[in-house]
């Protein structure tokens, strides 16, 4: 007998799928459904936040956004939004780009009014009592559905029941996190100021927060000025290491984005004259700090500076690590130095400064293949493969093309291959969750036929 799979992907209370089960069919939450989830398992915060959690994933999710691979890296807008601009174009059958691109706007305002029908139900029917966990949930519900009128209205509410505590600078610090993430960074700076609106103190990871939020979209003069703020003497919310790598980094990534080689130039500075202030305030930057200002001199062609901070890395007894590496290994292969690529290659394997990875081998073995040294980079594969890594499709069609023209087709093996490809079709089913195409033994068979 087949059980079916839970809605949510780890354990699950049968109470928490009735509702979302009644939610994705848009029923009512009546008499009948409050009695099916009295006879299942008593409410719980829990369980109330199972329910509230789950709901952005069933009812916001773009279509594109199936079978996306779960890492924690976020593409985040790079421009404010206007959702009033949005919503006309929306309503006139204007094309819409951005986040809001594939979203079906009926959905999400279901979404809304069931998140908000739930809330509520659980206190009429059940006499459940919301704490500080649940009500940030249904704030970041509100949040990521970009209905901010129902946001403040619904925190104005929440701040004047009696119990007290239920508005807190925690639940004002995410809600700015999630709406820098949507691109809402004006609303974001808003609820910033809003804090001392609903009795709460902006703390360090709020300014952290919202900075952050700012240079997403390029809004530096404003992150400068609440950097500003923090430094003043005494105050209150003094910055700490993470303040001052947010802007370091967030300068060397928007003056690579804008294209022009002046505007980089000015930020690359930027960037520089804010690591020289850290270290003038006494601040001892971390492995983030240098690998984030390395990264920008290496693509901007800067390796002078980046071996100046690489060395200064070293004499203050900060380890650098794989991503460091891999930083000086990309501008080697770019500018076609490639034994010095592997000597930092060799460096970070000698000095046990990380495990090298994919992203460590795919530029010297591109690099090798347009130098035509098929012969090294057919070795360097076979490193990376014992390695426990597994190359992108592209870099292994690179390698095969190149021993093909060069007339060492077989100098891979029927081994390598098999690996290589068996591990990629494994990669392809564990982003787009299918069943396997073919097994093992399946792909030993072709390898031999």
């Amino acid at each position: 007998m087949n059980h079916s799979k839970p809605l949510c992907r780890n354990y699950t209370p049968n109470v928490v799928n009735q509702v979302l089960t009644a939610m994705l069919k848009n029923q009512p939450f009546n008499s009948e459904l409050a009695a099916s989830a009295t006879n299942s398992q008593p409410w719980t915060s829990e369980s109330v936040s199972q329910v509230l959690i789950s709901i952005p994933r069933f009812f916001f999710q773009s279509p594109r956004s199936i079978g996306r691979q779960h890492g924690f890296r976020h593409r985040a807008p790079l421009k404010q939004r206007n959702l009033r601009q949005e919503s006309y174009r929306f309503h006139n059958n204007v094309l819409v780009l951005g986040p809001a691109a594939h979203r079906d706007l009926h959905k999400v305002q279901l979404g809304l009014d069931k998140a908000l029908e739930f809330f509520y139900w659980v206190e009429t029917h059940f006499g459940f009592v919301h704490n500080e966990q649940t009500c940030r949930d249904m704030a970041v519900v509100l949040a990521r559905g970009n209905n901010l009128k129902a946001l403040w209205d619904f925190l104005k509410e929440i701040s004047k029941r009696g119990s007290g505590g239920l508005v807190t600078t925690q639940t004002i610090t995410c809600l700015i996190k999630v709406l820098g993430e949507e691109g809402l960074v004006t609303d974001a700076l808003a609820a910033f100021y809003r804090m001392k609106q609903f009795h709460c103190k902006p703390d360090v990871y709020a300014y952290n927060t919202i900075i952050y939020a700012l240079c997403r979209v390029g809004n530096f003069n404003k992150a400068r000025f609440l950097l500003e703020q923090m430094e003043l003497p005494g105050f209150r919310c003094p910055p700490d290491v993470f303040t001052y790598t947010i802007l370091i980094s967030s300068y060397c990534r928007y003056g690579l984005e804008t294209g022009c080689r002046k505007a980089t130039r000015r930020r690359m500075w930027e960037a520089n004259h804010m690591f020289r202030n850290m270290l003038f305030r006494g601040f001892v930057p971390d492995v983030v700090t240098y690998n984030s200002l390395i990264n920008g001199c290496c693509k901007t062609y800067r390796i002078e500076r980046a071996s100046e901070l690489f060395d200064d890395m070293n004499r203050r007894g900060c380890n650098p690590n794989r991503v460091t590496y891999d930083s000086f290994i990309r501008y080697y292969a770019a500018v076609n130095e490639i034994d010095k690529a592997v000597d930092m290659l060799r460096k970070m394997q000698n000095m046990k400064h990380g495990m090298p990875t994919s992203s460590s081998y795919t530029p010297i073995i591109h690099a090798l293949c347009e130098a035509g040294r098929v012969i090294e980079a057919r070795d360097f594969l076979a490193e990376l493969i014992d390695g426990g890594s597994i190359p992108r499709e592209y870099t292994y069609k690179l390698v095969w093309d190149a021993l093909n023209s060069a007339g060492e087709f077989d100098s891979l093996g029927n081994d390598l291959h098999r690996r290589i490809k068996y591990g990629i079709e494994s990669r392809y089913r564990q982003i787009m969750k299918v069943k396997p195409i073919m097994t093992r033994k399946g792909y030993d068979s072709m390898v031999e036929t």
